[in-house]
């Protein structure tokens, strides 16, 4: 299986453990991205894998490039040019206290890119996937274009296409990402989506939740994914299910829509006690990319991507570290913990 990927590799930096901001004196970094998290999770799962970004030639956006490498990521297709690594503050939360992300990516590499950058032809020959989310397009009407441009391509040599619609309030407001991924979404094949997303993005809810309260009505969600799919024509629609009970505490679960078969699958829950939630999306994402491609039907391919997603709670970084003997041990039920001898 061959997948390219398209985003944003920032640089994050956060207190250690769980300081507050005002209480650091001391940064950590790390890199990330919601497509980069993507690439990492398939590379471990044997895909072969490219992530496409525009990156500085200085040595940030080196050190970027290599943490990347390390797992296996192909990055012969980043461009290099620009000033900015982008960068995010992350202050991990505990309890009943959120955790804050701060964006500092204004004019970053990527976000000043234009077409000329990518000749998404030479990229995409002999691609089997192609996956891109919201957060994306929403760094300005030059990525919109961008990832226009790089769907037309991946449609013209046949390539499926998946979007996490990843709605971030911080990067544009609900009126700008409604125009953008309309545009776009027709050419998507899979989408994936949260409790969240659908309404802010294209103002599509299920009925009887309350997303702050940690209150899912699992049932409603069956028609959001059918809205999703009648209004685009996607194929596959992935909904994530997130019940919050503090920073520490969520249930995690997912719907997944075959909508040739008309199947609505859902996962079974799990109870997690959360080390590091970023990036959980992302590994679902990249679990579901690599069942899907590798033949699983509509409910394995949701145990695997949840499963997966799962153990990325438990990992510190945005990047998720897992095997997939590791991820069907535990879609499989085994989900102990008991050291491994």
């Amino acid at each position: 299986m061959k997948v390219v990927t398209f985003g944003e590799l920032m640089m994050r930096l956060q207190p250690y453990n769980y300081l507050r901001f005002s209480q650091a004196d001391s940064l950590e970094f790390t890199f990330g991205g919601g497509e980069a998290n993507v690439s990492v999770s398939l590379a471990n799962y044997g895909a072969d894998i490219s992530f496409v970004t525009k990156l500085p030639k200085h040595a940030l956006g080196q050190c970027a490039i290599n943490s990347l490498r390390k797992f296996g990521v192909d990055t012969s297709k980043i461009t290099r040019g620009g000033d900015r690594v982008g960068i995010y503050f992350n202050e991990k939360g505990a309890s009943q206290r959120p955790s804050v992300c701060i964006y500092d990516r204004a004019h970053s590499a990527i976000a000043d890119a234009t077409t000329a950058d990518f000749d998404w032809d030479a990229i995409f020959e002999g691609v089997d996937w192609f996956h891109f989310t919201g957060i994306t397009p929403a760094l300005g009407a030059n990525v919109v274009d961008i990832c226009r441009e790089a769907c037309k391509a991946a449609k013209a040599h046949g390539v499926k296409i998946s979007c996490d619609l990843n709605y971030r309030g911080k990067l544009w407001t609900r009126e700008e990402a409604r125009a953008a991924m309309t545009d776009l979404c027709q050419y998507i094949d899979v989408c994936i989506s949260n409790e969240e997303d659908a309404k802010d993005v294209f103002g599509i809810e299920a009925e009887n939740t309350d997303i702050d309260a940690g209150s899912l009505n699992r049932e409603g969600y069956k028609s959001v994914a059918k809205q999703l799919a009648d209004k685009f024509g996607f194929e596959m629609v992935a909904i994530t299910l997130r019940e919050s009970h503090s920073a520490f505490d969520n249930d995690w679960s997912a719907m997944l829509y075959n909508v040739k078969a008309d199947e609505y699958c859902f996962s079974k829950k799990y109870a997690l006690h959360i080390i590091d939630r970023i990036g959980g999306g992302d590994s679902f994402g990249g679990g579901l990319i690599y069942a899907l491609l590798s033949g699983k039907n509509t409910q394995d391919a949701v145990e695997f991507a949840v499963a997966a997603s799962a153990l990325k709670h438990s990992i510190e970084g945005d990047y998720n570290a897992v095997t997939v003997e590791e991820v069907e041990k535990l879609a499989g039920g085994n989900g102990s913990g008991r050291v491994q001898r």
